[in-house]
């Protein structure tokens, strides 16, 4: 028989504590939902009364919580994502799974099944016993998410298998026949396809998948057309997950709104487009850049998500040693030169030269930016976006912001000789010049600069250091365990630094099964001595430069990396792909 595998709840019985997960009610007083007396007082109430009603539902009976707030309660408790009005997302040939008796006796709603797991919507996500039942008689695997009693209720009542009255059923009305000529329309016929795409069960769907991206950490939504569906998968920690697949008549329709939103041509499907929405979400901007592609099966769509909440980091919460920390800082503190973030695409650059510009003095400083595009507002900071089209490129806002009299200039990005030039040349005139390289480590930034056509000499005179990153994934805190490792892991990890032990994550709801839940940097610094120095303005080959700094006392990332499997942050195999060469 198939397994469920979620952590079982408390205290949505009888209030009684389970290994490793919050009770409902202290949950409920961390939140402020309710007092600690109005606890007891439910608590009391049910034994005195021999009352046999959840504890959540006494609760609301005394009128010390609502539903929602019981079962968001109930869903914190123990990780689980919580789903509000399930009948909007519920898959209508998914819910045709459980018999309408079964549903309404225990209070479920199937909701999608992707890839062999049915995700099911419940009132008491604390029955273990109901789930792997569940999983019986579907044949799935089952993982849970909590909802309100009284909105899967409705649910229930109001779904006919025939008939469900699903989004995407709605959507199918005003698809299934104009999709079959989308390709061939010319310009003045696309207006139908709009419509349908202002439809508010489309403009629902594509608010909800936005909503739960922005909800679940991911980085990025894509939506990609099939020959027979549509796949929408979200990154989280760098990983992509599938989300849900509607059928591909829905295509056109989701693109379109998307468009819309980003206000992008819906007529134009051949060529590339680019785009911004900006959305409210729980009283925050959401900034979400949107770029489109057309393929044989149709315009794939990647939405990448800029959240202000993430933007920017505290120093301390970067995940940096103590001693590459200090350095960091040090290097902040100088009044000229140029200070460089190196690393891949989506290696944390952004994050780490926001969180820099962030920890210095707004108030007694000027601090400026140009950036292309700006990935999120930094209180007090001038902030400028490149706009090739108009000529403001990076080296012609670089020249120009050096006449604004700025103590602190952060270029996105160095790309090209000429923006190096500039750089180099700011901060030869007292300028603090912060920017970021693709390179594969610290010692890679110089001769990168060199190679870009800055002359050695200048760039060892203005090069104060090089911070290269990489993220990792966290081992999930849910599912840690301790675990055994080869004799060679253990031997790599103990030259670096003294291990207790092992650790990794099993896999549960809260990480999807992947064993790792969140992210953090492993870093290397370089801060050229003399020695290093001479090496760069002798032009000496990236080899030679690694092999100085390394006697210089250099510690690479894959050390940093090393250090944290150590501390039971990540996993060795999780390190060894980061730093790989």
């Amino acid at each position: 028989m198939t397994r469920h595998s979620t952590t079982p709840v408390t205290g949505g019985a009888r209030g009684n504590s389970t290994v490793g997960v919050a009770p409902l009610g202290e949950t409920l007083i961390e939140a402020g939902s309710i007092t600690r007396t109005q606890l007891e007082t439910a608590l009391a109430s049910q034994r005195e009364s021999g009352d046999h009603r959840l504890l959540g539902e006494v609760l609301v009976s005394l009128g010390f919580a609502d539903e929602a707030t019981i079962a968001e309660g109930l869903a914190a408790g123990c990780g689980l994502p919580f789903v509000r009005d399930p009948a909007r997302i519920a898959d209508p040939t998914v819910v045709e799974l459980l018999s309408r008796d079964f549903a309404r006796q225990h209070r479920v709603l199937p909701l999608f099944l992707v890839r062999g797991t049915l995700t099911i919507a419940a009132a008491e996500p604390s029955n273990v016993y109901l789930f792997e039942e569940i999983a019986r008689r579907t044949g799935h695997r089952v993982q849970v998410a909590a909802a309100s009693a009284c909105e899967l209720e409705a649910a229930i009542e109001n779904w006919l298998p025939a008939a469900n009255v699903f989004v995407i059923d709605d959507i199918h009305d005003g698809v299934e026949n104009a999709d079959l000529t989308v390709l061939e329309r010319q310009v003045s016929e696309i207006t139908d396809l709009a419509e349908i795409a202002g439809h508010g069960p489309v403009v629902r769907l594509v608010n909800w998948l936005i909503h739960d991206a922005v909800e679940e950490g991911a980085s990025d939504i894509h939506v990609e057309p099939g020959d027979r569906d549509l796949r929408i998968r979200f990154r989280i920690d760098g990983r992509l997950h599938e989300k849900i697949r509607p059928p591909h008549r829905m295509a056109p329709a989701i693109t379109s709104r998307i468009k819309i939103m980003a206000e992008l041509d819906i007529a134009e499907r051949r060529l590339p487009q680019d785009g911004d929405i900006h959305v409210l979400l729980d009283g925050r901007r959401v900034d979400l850049r949107v770029s489109t592609m057309s393929g044989r099966q149709g315009e794939k769509v990647v939405i990448r998500i800029i959240d202000s909440r993430n933007a920017i980091v505290a120093p301390e919460r970067l995940g940096m040693s103590a001693s590459i920390r200090n350095g960091w800082s040090e290097l902040l503190a100088a009044p000229n030169g140029v200070v460089l973030v190196t690393g891949p695409t989506g290696s944390g650059k952004s994050t780490t030269l926001y969180s820099a510009l962030g920890s210095m003095d707004a108030d007694t400083l000027n601090l400026s930016t140009i950036e292309d595009p700006v990935e999120a507002v930094i209180p007090g900071v001038n902030q400028f976006q490149v706009n090739e089209r108009t000529g403001f490129s990076f080296p012609s806002a670089l020249r120009s912001m050096l006449r604004q009299d700025p103590d602190v200039v952060m270029v996105g990005e160095i790309r090209d000789e000429e923006t190096a030039a500039i750089a180099a040349q700011a901060a030869l005139t007292g300028h603090l010049v912060l920017s970021s390289l693709h390179t594969n480590d610290a010692c890679g930034a110089p001769v990168r600069l060199v190679n870009l056509g800055v002359e050695p000499f200048l760039v060892a005179t203005v090069l104060r250091g090089v911070l290269a990153q990489r993220l990792i994934r966290r081992i999930c805190p849910q599912c840690r365990r301790e675990v055994e490792v080869e004799a060679n892991v253990r031997r790599m990890v103990e030259e670096v630094a003294e291990v207790d032990g092992f650790h990794a994550g099993e896999g549960c709801q809260r990480c999807r099964g992947t064993g790792f839940s969140g992210r953090a940097g492993v870093f290397e610094l370089l801060r050229p001595d003399q020695a290093i120095c001479d090496a760069i303005s002798a032009s000496v080959p990236h080899r030679k430069l690694a092999e100085i700094a390394r006697h210089a006392g250099f510690e690479s990332m894959r050390i940093d990396g090393l250090r944290k499997v150590a501390e039971g942050l990540t996993t060795v195999e999780e390190v060894l792909a980061a730093t790989a060469a």
